[in-house]
Formats: C-alpha cells, sequence, structure tokens
C-alpha cells in the first residue's frame, strides 16, 4: 500500500481524468466491501476504465467533474485511492460526504471550476492546496480552486484523523 501523506502541500503528477457523477459505488464496489484493502483497491473505477486500478501510479491526479464521490457514505472510497497512491483529487465538485471521508483519511481533495475542461488522461497537473492552484504545464492553463483550510490541510498533513488524534497530546484530565 502506497504512503501518499503529503509531505508539503503541493503535488505534481499524471493525470486521470473521469467524467461527472463517479459515485462511490464504482470508488468501492460492494462485491468486495469486506475485502482487506489490497483486494478492494484492485477493483477501483473498474467499471468505468479498467486499467487504472493496474496503471495508476503512486503520485498520479485524478482530475473529475461534477459530484465526485456521489452515492453512499463509504469510507472506503477515499480510503482506496489513496492506497492506490493517488496524490489528489481536483474536481468540479464532490459530494459533502466524501469530501469529508477523504479528509478523514488523508487523501487531498480540491473543488475547481473549470478543472474537467482543461485536463486530458495522461496530461500534468500540479496542485497547490493551501492557495488552490491547478496548473496545466502543458497548455500553461491555471485555474484557482478553492483553497483548503489550514485545519484540513493539518489534518492530512499527519496523515488523516485518526493519525492527528493519535499524536495529540492528552487533554486535562
Amino acid at each position: 500500500m502506497a504512503d501518499t501523506t503529503p509531505t508539503d502541500e503541493k503535488f505534481r503528477g499524471k493525470v486521470w481524468r473521469f467524467d461527472d457523477d463517479i459515485s462511490t459505488d464504482v470508488l468501492s464496489p460492494g462485491a468486495f466491501a469486506l475485502d482487506p484493502v489490497e483486494v478492494r483497491m484492485l477493483h477501483v473505477l473498474e467499471s468505468v476504465n479498467p486499467a487504472f486500478a493496474a496503471e495508476v501510479e503512486s503520485g498520479d491526479v485524478v482530475v473529475a467533474g461534477r459530484n465526485f464521490g456521489c452515492g453512499s457514505s463509504r469510507e472506503t472510497a477515499p480510503e482506496n485511492l489513496k492506497a492506490l497512491g493517488v496524490a489528489c483529487v481536483v474536481a468540479e465538485s464532490f459530494a459533502r460526504i466524501f469530501m469529508r471521508n477523504a479528509v478523514a483519511v488523508g487523501l487531498p481533495v480540491v473543488v475547481c471550476s473549470g478543472v474537467h475542461g482543461v485536463f486530458d488522461d495522461g496530461d500534468t497537473a500540479e496542485v497547490d492546496l493551501a492557495s488552490g492552484l491547478v496548473h496545466n504545464p502543458g497548455t500553461g492553463t491555471q485555474l484557482r480552486g478553492d483553497p483548503l483550510p489550514e485545519e484540513m490541510r493539518e489534518i492530512l498533513h499527519a496523515g488523516g484523523i485518526l493519525a492527528l488524534l493519535r499524536n495529540s497530546p492528552p487533554g486535562p484530565d
């Protein structure tokens, strides 16, 4: 399993582009819900792009249209992407529960209007979480997405909410 915990707030990677309404059912198919992550991650997005799970590399970036992560509240959906080594997901919009779960498990996400139209599969994406800047160096196009709040970036730097809580000093008695 790849460790994609960010060491800084900037990512550069190969783009995997997906359209609107990518549901948690295709990010984490129910038939494998009880399997360990090493099995679940082999089936991520297979109904949309059968090559994705086998060919995605650590540091790659998922770019998508509207409503990414719609459907059920499967926390395994962002976990699977993180396990595959996806560095960041940039989409026109996210389902709220997916965005919350992604940050909770330590997978960076950025909302960026217009992003779906400026990237193709295989392009390179540069993403800055603090500023929200998303850049396609191949075309020179730069968009300003929604920067992640400092609190969310702190959770990501810790590797997720559980890691943050484990490493926090104990509270008063």
